[in-house]
């Protein structure tokens, strides 16, 4: 019974591999991860006939072992994609001063589809929230024709968002970079309105006065439901406390493929201490 389900689960894995291959090409990053996921389950399904037939010719750590890491491997996939589920789920915070808008690839022929998903959630948040500033956050790769960020301004400028409301960070290259420079261009930000509130002379009268504390800044961060979570513990990290995240859609077929990706990727940066 094992063995057919690892057969099936092959067969999906290699349908679903072809079907990214035809529907976004080679370019699709990670994409090589289902054809080596199908061919370990085909190797697994002919391991568990040829073991039925010939039980004693397979040691016992060998099946042992391989239970036991896909198990595990299981069981801390599924623990991770919950955490991005609930990313995903998050609803929007109304009236944040500052909203980060990470980059996503962009070619010659124009913006990708997920970082159009995000700049039509920014202009949405944007109209609902006039006084939010936007900082669009990401840099220019080898194979890109101008810094993400630029882009990200010219098509929230054309769908009317006021350029006063826009502030581009064009040095990121990453999610780590993208909430570190923001949070730094937030800052700046911050300390460029304080100087020019303490060149405003106010006469007061003198008297009595009620003490209040300093309303903290709200922050957000906007990028594809899938990678709410990552980019919101990132930006703890990196002292953006009470950070919130802005989720938008992702395309549905590459969705799952994209879940699996934020996985590993949310593995390797808890691994390096990025958040």
């Amino acid at each position: 019974m094992l063995a057919w389900i690892a057969c099936a689960g092959a067969v999906i894995c290699l349908a679903y591999y072809a079907a990214i291959v035809v529907y976004a090409g080679f370019s699709v990053s990670f994409s090589w991860f289902w054809l080596m996921l199908a061919i370990f389950l085909g190797m697994t399904s002919a391991g568990m006939q040829y073991g039925h037939f010939h039980p004693k010719k397979i040691p016992v750590w060998l099946p042992v072992s391989v239970a036991t890491v896909g198990i595990t491997a299981v069981i801390i996939f599924c623990a991770v994609e919950i955490l991005v589920f609930l990313g995903a789920a998050t609803a929007d915070a109304p009236g944040l001063d500052y909203v980060i808008v990470l980059g996503a690839k962009i070619r010659e022929e124009g913006i990708s589809n997920s970082l159009k998903q995000r700049l039509d959630k920014a202009v949405e948040y944007s109209m609902e929230n006039p006084g939010t500033v936007f900082i669009l956050s990401g840099g220019q790769g080898s194979d890109e024709p101008e810094p993400e960020a630029q882009a990200m301004r010219d098509y929230m400028v054309y769908h009317g968002v006021p350029e006063s409301r826009l502030v581009m960070e064009t040095v990121s290259s990453s999610t780590v970079e993208n909430l570190a420079y923001s949070r730094v261009v937030i800052d700046g930000l911050e300390k460029k309105k304080r100087e020019e509130a303490g060149n405003n002379v106010i006469s007061v009268i003198p008297g009595p006065f009620l003490e209040v504390e300093e309303k903290p800044i709200q922050v957000g961060v906007l990028t594809s439901n899938y990678h709410v979570f990552r980019a919101r513990r990132i930006g703890e990290k990196w002292g953006l406390k009470g950070i919130h995240g802005i989720s938008a859609r992702s395309d549905i077929l590459l969705f799952p493929h994209l879940c699996v990706r934020e996985c590993i990727a949310i593995l390797k940066d808890q691994l390096m201490g990025n958040m």
